[in-house]
């Protein structure tokens, strides 16, 4: 019996190798990326254990596998089309964990559209897991500081010590602490999330236990990474500012991680129901399954399944090929256009201040100056298209530059044209920074709209160029910043039809 399963298997296994083969082909890049991560930045490096995880998942289940018989399932090709579709926005408009969420899910479609409903269901949690392949967290990194920022002040104004708050940055008696973007718990918080999951599914049959495991396994590496900042700022302020650095860096690693996880685990254990090893799935519900027997009526000849998967990869690597090499034509040369009432004068900033546009065709900075005496900083630039390596809006783009004196301290006004920041350089220099971006008729300070204008121009062959607008003021509070630049827009026309003139399109 055994013997006869396993030369059931042997064919549809063999097709899946080679969907997946073609699929890695297609999406390479992504898988490229991606694998840069986990090895270079430390905030991936948990996701070089999943793809071992995702196998003993598989494995534990290899005796209940072995006694489904796998078919090939035509339904499974149109959720192959609808990753693939994803992977094609996220590569055409440079989003790039939407193109590798595309890539990934693209390898868990090809299981059910070659082995069948059935299959699948004894696979969904492995295949679930795989998820944790895409690097994600970055998102998350400005609100956790945030938070971790408030836990700090509330435990160092509590423990005695004389504190004041600024967005991320932390005054006391002993010197002024930031709660750096290394410093927001990120890293430990997706690792915690990927390992919480885990056990969630593998060491517990409820349902509410796993709910409550993981809202707790959430909750305490935040926790613990505020208790850990403030102890940072606790010590400095009896053994000096570069002991309690040295030692947050020595304690600051998967040494902190791995005290958070065994307090997890230390606190849970007794309510372990589940023996790890247990596959968590029965063969013979999955064959008596009412539900399941209606999606097998699907099923498909297994060569012609194949056939549409290396088809579908070959019709969308057509199209990423095509679309992607859609550029707009962009002049030579621009200009900043005239300001009414405003003097273009010496750009001199207190502090070095050039926003990066990497890729853009053209960059102008400048700085205006009214009869009143107000200030404004601009810059433009002009893309002729976006892409991977010339994305207006990734990280390290625009106003916050990397490796520079200035610091983000926190969000700030929005409005539906621009999005505003608040930055710190060496402590003591405030710059309010209003973001906008332009395509086609949509100017906005959001980056998701961005990105669905790009993704929609990109689909449709349109070629338009996007333009960056970043209006910002040097040393002068919120308040006094916002109201400068609400004149300097007010007198420019609109952000929207003054970027228009800058790019040569009016």
């Amino acid at each position: 019996m055994t013997d006869r399963v396993a030369d059931g298997w042997r064919l549809p296994l063999a097709r899946l190798g080679l969907a997946w083969l073609t699929l890695f082909l297609l999406t390479g890049r992504d898988w490229l990326t991606m694998a840069d991560k986990w090895w270079n930045v430390s905030t991936y490096n948990h996701v070089l254990f999943v793809p071992p995880i995702v196998g003993w998942l598989v494995w534990n289940r290899r005796r209940e596998l072995a006694r489904l018989v796998p078919q090939a399932w035509g339904p499974g090709l149109v959720l192959l089309a609808g990753a693939l579709f994803l992977w094609l926005l996220g590569t055409l408009a440079g989003v790039n964990s939407a193109s590798q969420l595309g890539a990934v899910l693209a390898l868990q479609a090809a299981v059910p559209a070659l082995l069948g409903p059935r299959v699948t269901a004894g696979l969904v949690f492995p295949l679930a897991y795989m998820l944790f392949l895409v690097p994600f967290g970055d998102e998350l990194v400005p609100a956790l500081q945030m938070v971790t920022a408030d836990i700090v002040i509330w435990l160092t104004r509590i423990s005695g010590i004389p504190a004041h708050i600024e967005g991320v940055f932390i005054d006391t008696p002993v010197g002024l602490f930031e709660v750096a973007e290394a410093c927001s718990g990120v890293q430990f918080l997706v690792a915690m999330l990927a390992l919480g999951v885990l056990i969630a599914q593998t060491c517990f049959r409820s349902w509410g236990r796993r709910i409550a495991f993981l809202a707790f396994a959430l909750a305490l590496p935040i926790l613990a990474n505020g208790v850990r900042a403030w102890g940072t700022i606790y010590i400095a302020q009896f053994q000096g500012i570069a002991f309690a650095e040295g030692f947050d860096h020595i304690f600051y690693g998967w040494i902190f991680f791995a005290l958070v996880v065994g307090i997890l685990l230390a606190l849970t254990w007794r309510w372990f129901d589940r023996d790890p090893e247990d596959p968590g799935i029965d063969a013979q519900t999955l064959l008596n399954s009412r539900a399941l027997g209606q999606l097998s009526r699907g099923a498909v000849g297994a060569n012609a399944a194949l056939a549409g998967v290396v088809a579908l990869a070959a019709g969308f690597a057509l199209w990423a090929g095509y679309a992607s090499r859609i550029e707009a034509d962009v002049p030579a040369r621009i200009a900043l256009p005239a300001v009414p009432g405003w003097q273009q004068v010496d750009y001199n900033p207190q502090v070095d201040w050039a926003p990066r546009a990497s890729g853009a065709a053209h960059r102008l900075l400048a700085r205006y100056r009214n009869d009143a005496g107000d200030e404004v900083d601009v810059f433009f630039a002009l893309y002729p298209a976006q892409g991977d390596a010339r994305d207006a809006s990734a990280y390290g783009e625009g106003a916050l530059v990397p490796d520079t004196p200035w610091r983000w301290v926190e969000p700030g006004r929005h409005s539906p044209e621009a999005a505003g920041e608040v930055l710190l350089a060496n402590g003591t220099v405030p710059r309010i920074a209003e973001t906008s971006w332009r395509t086609g008729d949509l100017t906005t300070g959001s980056v998701v709209r961005l990105k669905l204008a790009t993704m929609r121009d990109r689909l449709l062959l349109r070629r338009r160029p996007t333009a960056t607008l970043i209006l910002s003021v040097e040393g002068r509070n919120a308040e006094a910043s916002a109201e400068a630049i609400d004149r300097f827009v007010a007198a420019m026309g609109g952000r929207g039809a003054w970027m228009d003139r800058a790019a040569g399109l009016r």
